[in-house]
């Protein structure tokens, strides 16, 4: 027998309410040992990055990587399913000032989505999402933000062949890039739920902050972010 909708549309939802609840129970476990785990994640972000920028097919990427008003990196994007789906990883924000051009601290989030209808397989993605107005940096840094509903999202232009002068849709709020390899087809992000992890950004910078607090009133310093910023700023000079 096939699950009627609202069957599957509750399983979706039981499944992201899951997947959020252990990425919360996870961070604030190793935010109270140390702040190991968000090492690592701010070191895999720089090379998710780095990734993008060595790949042929993210020329349009590349070329317009200084038009972002911010950057939201997930490593390790995972979907995995059998009749439902469910995909989640964690991953980092960070804002340029307009003014002096300098990148904020990491502020860390969780991203996870729910889908129904048959399916199969599991898949491992690298996303890179492209921040390009300022509502879209003011949505995110509420903590809680829903692509589609919260910002416009648009999928941005992949492929060797991509002119640096092809427009997608620049009116969206945010581009999302992908690189993946598995057995579904692609990944899609319309509907993902963007939720700060500040248990995560407590265990990094040693005290209580918000998003706001890390990425517009720039109140704290974690020394180890630096490589990062670094990739941000070859990236932005090799235009």
């Amino acid at each position: 027998m096939i699950p009627d909708t609202q069957s599957q549309r509750r399983s979706c939802r039981l499944m992201l309410i899951l997947l959020l609840a252990l990425s919360a129970w996870t961070g604030a476990a190793s935010a109270r040992a140390d702040d190991r785990e968000q090492r690592d994640l701010v070191d895999q972000s720089r090379m998710t990055l780095s990734n993008f920028l060595a790949d042929s097919n993210m020329s349009w990427f590349r070329d317009h990587i200084h038009d972002a008003k911010g950057l939201f990196i997930v490593p390790q994007y995972m979907k995995g399913a059998l009749i439902y789906g469910a995909a989640g990883g964690s991953g980092v924000f960070v804002a340029k000032d307009e003014k002096t051009g300098e990148w904020s601290e990491p502020a860390f989030f969780t991203m996870g989505a729910a889908s129904f209808g048959f399916q199969f397989g599991a898949q491992m993605s690298e996303v890179v999402l492209l921040v390009l107005t300022q509502r879209g940096v003011d949505s995110l840094l509420l903590g809680n933000f829903k692509l589609g509903a919260d910002g416009s999202v648009a999928v941005g232009p992949v492929g060797a062949g991509v002119s640096g002068a092809t427009t997608p849709n620049l009116s969206a709020d945010l581009l999302s890039f992908v690189r993946a390899k598995g057995l579904f087809a692609g990944v899609s992000l319309e509907g993902a739920a963007l939720i700060s992890r500040d248990e995560w950004s407590r265990a990094y910078y040693g005290k209580p902050v918000s998003p706001t607090d890390i990425v517009i009133r720039r109140e704290v310093k974690n020394p180890h972010s630096q490589t990062l910023r670094t990739e941000i700023l070859r990236a932005i000079d090799r235009k």
